[in-house]
């Protein structure tokens, strides 16, 4: 592992780093806040959107006074593979920077684009290893858009590791929307049956379960009624009796000053948990 950068916020420290992944086969970037003190410090993970990487929340998402104050360490992964090699396409929305949270069946993905293992061991093993800060007894994970999607699906999978979980406008049922068509059909193949378990909605239909759930979602979103769905989150939640706070946000759109409004209010909500068990 290397560290690019490391900076002061807030009294604590922001850093990025790299390192050679084994599950994509490339080098991987990531940032991690660490709040003052001495810690261990519970993580909350971020998953960001489309196109994104790293840098966007680091830069844009306001999360460090918020991260200082409760003491919460924050986690910002890349979204795909990226560099040479590496295969790509056409448009924003498959390909680099499209991941998906997936471990793709189909190729030419299928050597790369394995963010699923990424992010739930290789990733965690390394910050385990690397950071004696972080508590990896006490997790949570949040997203935006199709890292809402990996935060939910990610989260639901793995009751055990996350003590909550919540996100940003995710794409709430992906078997159900064209972003979530084209990147399930492209990286998984055409068995819908194997893309139930990447789509949160057909998670909690077939038995998953989450003590609660916190989802912010902006009324102006210019994706909200074609891509995102969240009616379908809440009546999966309701038929399954989990927990679900669903807050539309009156005139808040699919950007980054939307997030960074409500982000404090998610890692408040996450370390109410994280520090509760």
């Amino acid at each position: 592992m290397e560290t690019k950068s490391s900076t002061r916020a807030h009294g604590g420290t922001q850093t990025v780093h790299s390192h050679a992944s084994t599950a994509t086969g490339t080098g991987m970037t990531f940032s991690v806040f660490t709040p003052p003190g001495d810690g261990p410090f519970p993580v909350l993970w971020f998953l960001s959107g489309l196109t994104c990487t790293h840098a966007n929340v680091t830069e844009k998402g306001e999360y460090r006074a918020a991260c200082a104050e409760a003491g919460v360490m924050f986690i910002a992964p890349d979204t795909s593979p990226r560099g040479d090699g590496v295969p790509d396409a056409d448009g924003y929305d498959f390909g680099q920077g499209a991941g998906f949270y997936v471990d793709a069946t189909r190729e030419p993905w299928s050597k790369h684009f394995r963010m699923r293992s990424y992010i739930e061991d290789e990733l965690p093993a390394l910050i385990g290893t690397q950071f004696p800060q972080a508590d990896m007894s006490r997790q949570s994970i949040t997203g935006h858009s199709m890292g809402g999607h990996g935060a939910l699906t990610i989260g639901l999978r793995n009751p055990a590791r996350f003590k909550s979980i919540s996100a940003f406008s995710p794409i709430c049922a992906p078997s159900q929307v064209p972003w979530g068509e084209k990147a399930m059909g492209g990286y998984l193949g055409d068995d819908r049956a194997a893309w139930r378990e990447h789509d949160a909605v057909a998670l909690i239909q077939d038995g998953a379960e989450a003590s609660a759930l916190l989802v912010d979602q902006g009324s102006d979103d210019q994706f909200l009624s074609k891509q995102l769905k969240p009616e379908l989150l809440q009546a999966a939640c309701d038929a399954a009796g989990i927990d679900l706070t669903l807050r539309l946000q009156p005139g808040y759109d699919h950007s980054y000053y939307f997030i960074s409004t409500f982000m404090a209010d998610h890692v408040r909500w996450h370390a109410e948990r994280l520090y509760s068990s």
